[in-house]
This record gives structure tokens, C-alpha cells and sequence, in this order.
């Protein structure tokens, strides 16, 4: 079954500046391996050593954060869209 990856701008370095991609999967960690075929080293940059989701990278399912689902386990359906999202640090000092 096909999804659709939405790529952030900091990982498209890697695919070529693609943002966007299909690739086959039945759970969200299947769609990651299939996106580390088809773009060598971006597993890399989403997933940790232990092959966690990174705690710096936010992924979503059709707006639904994974972390409150199933994370890596997360099944995917036809059509899903999943969009990786690296967060945003900073802030107002003075």
C-alpha cells in the first residue's frame, strides 16, 4: 500500500530536494525502511541507534502524532499522509 512522505526542508539534502515521496508500508517503521532504500542515511536522521524515533524529530500520520499512537508500530492505510516534522528550538531572551 502506498503513503506519502512529506519531507522537511533540512532532510531534502538527501532526497535530492524532493519534499514529497510514495513508498510502500504497512506500519510507519516499514515506511522508513522503504524511504532508507530509496534515500540512503535518512533513517539515520529520523531514528536513533537503538532505532527509536529520534526525540528531536516529530512524525504525523494525517495530523496525528505517532508518540500517541504506536509509534513505530503505527500501521499505515492506503493514501495516509506522513509528514516529518524536525522540532524547533529557541526563544525570546533577554
Amino acid at each position: 500500500m502506498s503513503v506519502t512522505v512529506r519531507i522537511p526542508t533540512p532532510l531534502r539534502r538527501l532526497t535530492n530536494d524532493q519534499d514529497k515521496t510514495t513508498v510502500d508500508g504497512d506500519t510507519l517503521g516499514e515506511v522508513v525502511e522503504a524511504i532508507n532504500v530509496q534515500f540512503p542515511g535518512i533513517k539515520d536522521r529520523i531514528c536513533d541507534e537503538s532505532g527509536d524515533l529520534r526525540n528531536f524529530v516529530n512524525v504525523y500520520i494525517n495530523g496525528e502524532d505517532v508518540r500517541f499512537l504506536n509509534g513505530l508500530d503505527t500501521v499505515t492505510n492506503p493514501d495516509d499522509e506522513i509528514s516529518i516534522v524536525p522540532a524547533v528550538a529557541g526563544g525570546y531572551g533577554n
